[in-house]
């Protein structure tokens, strides 16, 4: 994937399809990771998604882990 750093963990990647919606540190447990997917999933647009950067990371990772992985 070339170099990825990620200075804070857990780091949680959330896409549909290939467009990121969410790339971040989000506090360890279900409840923080349910409440952030029921906000993405409300909205119909995100009003600041996750820039080209963060596009260009989840393209590398889909291309050469996912695919890979049957996923």
């Amino acid at each position: 994937m070339g170099d990825v750093d990620i200075e804070t963990f857990p780091t949680l990647l959330v896409a549909h399809g290939t467009r990121v919606l969410f790339l971040g540190p989000i506090a360890p447990g279900g409840p923080q990771v349910a409440r952030l997917l029921a906000s993405l999933q409300a909205q119909q647009v995100p009003a600041h998604g996750p820039g080209p950067t963060e596009q260009a990371l989840f393209a590398r990772l889909h291309a050469d882990v996912l695919t890979r992985a049957g996923t």
